[in-house]
């Protein structure tokens, strides 16, 4: 029988008043690979229940803390906790002025940035809810924001404005785009490839789809003086059933990002009317989120960054169907996220953290 592991249950020491670059290190070296995020979770809200002006509460492996000092307006800072699976780069290093590892860009970066928000800022100018959550790298419905906004949905909707921390280059990137995926159905008859004659291949029928979305040329629609950069891409192709069989379906997923100002019902009439012959099947339609920036003038003036569009679906998304105008700012480049060798540079975590202290000071 094997000794008991001392360190089973333990729960892992965030030390809050470390800079955000050791900060940021030692949320890296978490680890916390979506669904697997109780060790983080764990530290986090041990953590912010040591900070008397936060009211602490848990939901699944997400934990949210609030001010209430009546002020008249009222701020999220949200930054999920989850990764995506490790690739060989973890624990962390500083190396090059730059923190390396798993989640350093997406989004444990950013986290940190708001950890240090928390303990540093104690009566801000606005009140706030920080808000770390579970499970955003995977399906939608395991997402913590989504499930707090179904559960608890009086912890967000009381807010005016909110901040996702997501990377975003230590700029501004305003609302985001909508999702849609959608199969393409091909028909053909089924034969042996012995006789190929006799059946009809739906593979070969599907050429005419494959060249009109080649063809295709994606709209650029302005909002809020922001271009957003639709597309329409064809992301799988199957066909098939055995290596002698002529296959009678070929199904082309097609992949369709969004301007914010179209609904998902727009969108699945857009992709319909371009293939108007064929069995079309939505399987995702995700709206996206206007830009908002009206309603955030003050914020988008502090952080002195020119806002630029968000090309992509973020979470702002969840806010902004909440009623709440959200924008993604946070530390690291997100052509990084993902990749093994991802990291945040150690001047972005500085500046976000010093432009919004300064804000809510």
């Amino acid at each position: 029988m094997s000794a008991p592991d001392p360190d089973r249950g333990r729960v892992p020491d965030l030390d809050l008043s470390s800079d955000v670059v050791a900060l940021t290190r030692a949320l890296v070296d978490i680890p916390s690979e979506s669904g697997d995020e109780r060790p983080l979770a764990d530290a986090v809200e041990a953590a912010l229940r040591a900070l008397p002006h936060l009211t602490v509460e848990r939901i699944g492996n997400s934990v949210v803390a609030r001010t209430d000092l009546g002020r008249p307006q009222r701020a999220v800072l949200a930054g999920h906790l989850d990764t995506v699976p490790a690739a060989g780069n973890l624990p962390s290093v500083l190396r090059d002025d730059r923190v390396h590892g798993l989640g350093a860009c997406d989004m444990k970066g950013g986290v940190a940035v708001a950890l240090r928000l928390a303990v540093t800022v104690p009566a801000p100018t606005r009140d706030l809810t920080y808000v770390f959550y579970e499970c955003e790298e995977v399906e939608g419905d395991r997402n913590g924001l989504h499930r707090i906004a179904a559960e608890r949905p009086e912890l967000i909707e009381d807010a005016d404005l909110a901040v996702l921390m997501e990377p975003s280059d230590a700029g501004i990137e305003a609302g985001c785009q909508g999702v849609l995926s959608a199969d393409i159905v091909v028909r053909g008859e089924r034969a042996h490839t012995a006789r190929a004659w006799m059946g009809t291949n739906a593979a070969h029928l599907a050429a005419p789809v494959l060249q009109r979305l080649a063809d295709h040329t994606s709209e650029r629609v302005v909002i809020d003086g922001l271009e957003y950069r639709e597309g329409l891409s064809a992301v799988a192709v199957r066909a098939g059933v055995a290596g002698n069989v002529v296959p009678d379906e070929c199904v082309i997923t097609v992949n369709s990002r969004f301007a914010p100002s179209r609904s998902p019902e727009e969108a699945e009439a857009y992709v319909r009317k371009l293939f108007p012959e064929y069995e079309v099947r939505v399987t995702e339609a995700v709206p996206g989120a206007l830009p908002g920036l009206d309603r955030i003038t003050d914020l988008v003036a502090a952080l002195g960054a020119t806002p630029r569009p968000k090309l992509g679906w973020t979470d702002v998304a969840r806010f902004s169907s909440l009623g709440v105008p959200a924008l993604n700012y946070g530390p690291g480049d997100p052509t990084l996220a993902h990749t093994a060798g991802e990291y945040v540079p150690v001047a972005h975590l500085r500046e976000c953290e010093e432009r919004l202290r300064r804000w809510l000071r």
